[in-house]
């Protein structure tokens, strides 16, 4: 593995990364510890359930909450579509 103080990674961080997702085993070292960079998978079906630790009930009541709101606003003229354009 190789281990790199903070600094070091951060004068070439994008060169770390990339090996990191090459297979090699890079790390920082971080108060005497440790902290390996390893690719995840992002699963964005189950995001909010891992990120913040929402029950399927909750997820889906906060979903249909944001749609009525969305809809809510756009009856009422006070929601502005987004074209993907700021």
């Amino acid at each position: 593995m190789k281990t790199l103080s903070v600094t070091e990674g951060r004068q070439n961080l994008g060169r770390w990364l990339k090996r990191a997702l090459l297979g090699d085993d890079v790390g920082f070292l971080v108060d005497g510890r440790v902290i390996a960079l390893r690719p995840v998978e992002v699963h964005s079906a189950d995001y909010v359930l891992q990120e913040y630790g929402a029950t399927e009930q909750q997820a889906e009541r906060a979903f249909k909450a944001v749609r009525a709101a969305v809809r809510e606003g756009r009856a009422a003229g006070t929601t502005k579509g987004f074209t993907g354009k700021l």
